[in-house]
Formats: structure tokens, sequence, C-alpha cells
């Protein structure tokens, strides 16, 4: 089984009078050009068509709406056929919301959108608000065959870094409880964490918010891929490569597939993440067109 990440940047239904539009891959704070909108999102789809995963993680998608008319309208053109889709309610005002694409049939779906720090028994970090649920988006778990997914999506490193660090370290507690909680023995369950966890490279000193998950938790599968090579994200703020996203599996999963090493496909992005000097689907531009800010990453499980 083929599983892959991608945080697809902004994806939203819309309507101009009574046509329905994706919106394209930029964020609403930076206004860009709209007539690059469906440009994008065929990128988004030939991305994903390369990639060619059985299961997708997504991140940044509005809403099932949203999920419906991309699969319908531009994955099947592109070839491709998911018929289990989810996506549930999360907790960003903006409506970004992880999601799911699967061939094979999904079982267990949960979110943990409400969760809050009291349903897990966690201390709530100064400049945190304990009333309100932990995720900033979701927790979304899903099982298909033998594994169980946790799709998640952390809070950014903006605007105001101490407090995102804070809510982020809370994110990645909760995580870490809620698949403790999930298996009898964790480290013998097949388990993988897929999604955007936003820890940026050399935030807050050497504090990784993100440590909880990291300490001998998990199995960091991109850590198989040499350093030099393991990117995901442009700043184009800072001029700065970081690897946001990720592939966290069980002790088990790590041993059972000792030699599986995550791919990162980078054909999607703008020219200006110029440290990618491969080929690039025809259209992508200097900055957009693009297929998303983010590449998508990817592993074969085989025999799974």
């Amino acid at each position: 089984m083929q599983i892959a990440t991608l945080n697809v940047q902004n994806m939203r239904l819309l309507k101009a009078g009574d046509t329905p539009y994706l919106h394209g891959a930029w964020d609403s704070d930076d206004p860009e050009s709209q007539a690059c909108d469906p440009i994008d999102r065929r990128l988004t789809a030939a991305l994903l068509a390369e990639v060619d995963a059985d299961v997708v993680a997504l991140q940044e998608v509005f809403d099932l709406a949203t999920l419906e008319y991309f699969h319908d309208t531009y994955l099947r053109k592109a070839g491709m056929e998911y018929p289990h889709r989810v996506c549930l309610p999360g907790n960003d005002g903006r409506g970004l919301d992880v999601a799911l694409l699967s061939r094979r049939p999904v079982v267990g779906v949960k979110s943990h959108a409400a969760v809050t720090p009291a349903d897990l028994s966690l201390e709530v970090p100064d400049g945190v608000d304990p009333a309100q649920p932990i995720f900033r988006r979701d927790c979304l778990r899903v099982t298909v065959g033998e594994l169980t997914l946790f799709v998640v999506h952390f809070k950014s490193n903006y605007p105001d870094r101490a407090v995102a660090w804070r809510t982020r370290r809370l994110e990645a507690q909760a995580l870490r409880t809620i698949v403790e909680r999930s298996f009898d023995r964790p480290d013998e369950a097949l388990w993988l964490i897929a999604g955007d966890l936003n820890e940026p490279d050399g935030n807050m000193g050497a504090a990784r918010a993100i440590h909880p998950l990291e300490d001998g938790f998990s199995v960091d599968l991109l850590q198989r891929i040499p350093e030099a090579e393991r990117w995901t994200y442009f700043d184009v703020h800072s001029g700065r490569y970081h690897c946001p996203d990720a592939l966290l599996a069980s002790d088990a999963l790590g041993r059972r597939w000792p030699d599986a090493v995550p791919m990162i496909l980078r054909k999607g992005l703008g020219r200006e993440a110029a440290r990618f000097d491969g080929a690039r689907f025809e259209d992508v531009g200097e900055h957009r067109p693009h297929a998303s800010d983010h590449a998508a990453v990817f592993i074969d499980l085989k025999g799974l």
C-alpha cells in the first residue's frame, strides 16, 4: 500500500454566480491573481496522479463538498478514482480541515476536533485557553486494512511564535496520548501519523514543539532521507527551506518495513524554490501557477 501526504494550500469551493470553482493554491492574507486558480488545481491533481498513492492524507481542505468537487472535477480528469473520501468539520476558523482519499475501504473514522486538555488529563500551558479544543484543525483517525492513520495539521508559527510553539506542543502531547489510548500495545500496533506538523527548522533554539512525538515514541520515516534532501517547503518570506510534512510510524511499522524510504515529489513547487533543479510540470511558474507551496511526500509499504 502506498501512502501519501500533501498540504494542498487553501483549497475551498467557491462560486462565481452559479458557477462553482476552487480557490487556487495561495493564502488569503497574500493577495494573488485568481486567474491562476484553475491551473493551480489542475497541477494539484497532476501531482497526486503522479504519486498514484492508495491512500492520501490531505491538509487545508475547506470541507467535504470541496473534496468531492476536487475529486470529481480534477482528479477524475487526471485518471484518478478514490471511492472513499473523508473530510470532517475541524476547528480552523477559515475551514481548512484535514481530509483523506482512499482506494481501499476505511473504517473507524473518528474526529478529535472537540477534544480538550481535560479530556486527556493534560496540563494547560501558559497562553493557551483551557476551554478551547486542543487541535487547531483536527486529529482524524481512520483505519485502512491493518493500518491506522492519524491525519493532522498542527498550528503554524504565526502570528506569535511563542504562543504557536506552546499550542503545537500541546497538540503533540494530545496526539501522543490519543495514539497511546488507541492500542493496548502502541509499540506493537501498525499506525502512522501523516500530515503537516508545521515545525520549522531551528524554531525556539534546540527545543522542538513536537518533541513528545519524537522522544522514542515514533520512527520518523523521513529521517531515512539524506538531510540535504529532507525538505518539503520553501518559505518565500524568509527564503528558507523546511520539512514540516511528516510520516511518523510506530515501532512495529518501522521494524516491518526497515527499507521503506519516503519519496518527496517537488514537481509542483514554484520555480522560486531553486534548491530543486529537477523537472517541473510544464505550467508551473516562478511563484504561481503551482500545485501547492508544499511538496508531496509518499511511501510504499509493500504487502500491506
